[in-house]
C-alpha cells in the first residue's frame, strides 16, 4: 500500500470508530430512538473491504451497518441525523440506525432482516452484469446469515450466473448470543463457498491491510468477469448484540483478548502505519480532524428539524398509497 492509501485507511477506520462511540453516548443520552447496533471493533473489514469501491460499485449492508456506509463515503452530518429520526438524514429520519440507503452512493441499504441484503446483493450484481459493465457488488453480512437458507440460495445462483459479487462474511463469533461454536459444525464460514465453485479467502478481520489486499483480489476477479469471490473476516464486536445488552455470554476471557492493543484494529493500523515511516502528527492529524467531523455531525443532527407529519408517506412505497386508495379498514 501507499503512504496516501494508509492514511486514507485508518482516517475511515477512524471515522467508524468514533461514530460508533457518539452512537453510543447519544443513545444514552436518548437522543436516538429504537435500537443501535454498534460495530465497535470491525472498523477494519469495513473500512479495508470498501477502501477499492468506487461510487457505482454497490454495497448491501445489515443491521449493524454504520461502518459499511461511512467507508462508502457517507455523509457523517446526514447518517447522524438517520439516527437521530431527523429530516436532514439520508432517509428523512424514517430508516433510523438499521436502514440508511443512498443509492448514489451505491448503498443498496442497511437491512434489519439478517441476511436480507444476500438476495439484494444477488440482484444488484445481476443488474451489472446485463448492463455489461465491469462494475462489482460487495455483499456484507455475519456468521448468522451463513446460516439463512437464503445464504445458500443467493451463492448458487451467483455462481451459476458468474455474477461480479463479492461475498464478505464478517465472523465476529456471535449471531445475537449465540456462540458460532454451538452453530456451525466447521470453525470457517468460507469453506461453503468451495460448495459452489467460488474461491474464498479466511482473513484476520481485525488487519485492516490483510483485508485491504484480500479486497483488492477479490474486487479484480469479479471485475475481469471471473463471477463472485468470497472473504471471511474473522473479528469482535466490543459492544453487545445492541446497544444495552449486557453480552454476558461471552467470557471476560474472550473480551479482554480482542479487545487487547494486540488485536483492536485501530492501534494495530497506528503501528503498521509508524512501521511504514508515517508520523505520530500525522496521525493526531487525523485524529483531530476526525473529532471536529464528529462534533460537527452531532450539531447538524441536533439542529435539523424532526419530520413534519404531513410528510409522513412521503418516499414510501406501496399500492394502497401510490393509487390513492384508502388504508385497510379505513
Amino acid at each position: 500500500m501507499t503512504k496516501q492509501e494508509m492514511l486514507d485507511l485508518y482516517k475511515t477506520m477512524f471515522k467508524i470508530r468514533r461514530f460508533e462511540e457518539q452512537a453510543v453516548d447519544s443513545f444514552a443520552d436518548a437522543d436516538i430512538p429504537g435500537f443501535v447496533h454498534l460495530s465497535i471493533g470491525q472498523e477494519a473489514t469495513e473500512a479495508g473491504v470498501c477502501a477499492l469501491l468506487g461510487p457505482k460499485d454497490y454495497v448491501t449492508s445489515t443491521h449493524r451497518g454504520h461502518g459499511h456506509i461511512i467507508a462508502k463515503g457517507g455523509d457523517l452530518k446526514k447518517m447522524m441525523a438517520e439516527l437521530f429520526a431527523r429530516s436532514d438524514g439520508y432517509c428523512r429520519g424514517k430508516g433510523g440506525s438499521m436502514h440508511i440507503s443512498n443509492i448514489e452512493l451505491g448503498i443498496l441499504g442497511a437491512n434489519g432482516m439478517v441476511g436480507a441484503g444476500l438476495g439484494l446483493a444477488l440482484g444488484g450484481a445481476w443488474a451489472q452484469k446485463l448492463d455489461h459493465s465491469d462494475k462489482v457488488t460487495v455483499c456484507c453480512f455475519g456468521d448468522g446469515a451463513s446460516n439463512e437458507g437464503l445464504f445458500h440460495e443467493s451463492l448458487n445462483m451467483a455462481a451459476l450466473w458468474d455474477l461480479p459479487v463479492i461475498y464478505v462474511c464478517e465472523n465476529n463469533g456471535y449471531a445475537i448470543s449465540t456462540s458460532t461454536k454451538r452453530s456451525m459444525k466447521l470453525p470457517d464460514v468460507a469453506v461453503r463457498a468451495a460448495a459452489y465453485d467460488i474461491p474464498y479467502k479466511v482473513v484476520d478481520g481485525n488487519d485492516a491491510v490483510a483485508v485491504y489486499e484480500a479486497a483488492k483480489e477479490a474486487i479484480e476477479h469479479a471485475r475481469s468477469g471471473k463471477g463472485p469471490y468470497f472473504i471471511e473476516t474473522k473479528t469482535f464486536k466490543y459492544r453487545g448484540h445492541f446497544e444495552g445488552d449486557a453480552a454476558d455470554y461471552r467470557s471476560q476471557e474472550e473480551v479482554d483478548y480482542w479487545m487487547s492493543d494486540e488485536m483492536d484494529p485501530i492501534p494495530r493500523m497506528r503501528r503498521a502505519m509508524l512501521a511504514e515511516g508515517i508520523t505520530q502528527d500525522e496521525i493526531d492529524t487525523i485524529d483531530n480532524e476526525v473529532n471536529d467531523l464528529i462534533k460537527e455531525a452531532v450539531e447538524f443532527a441536533s439542529n435539523s428539524p424532526l419530520l413534519d407529519i404531513s410528510q409522513t408517506l412521503v418516499d414510501v412505497y406501496s399500492d394502497i398509497v401510490e393509487e390513492g386508495r384508502p388504508w385497510p379498514n379505513e
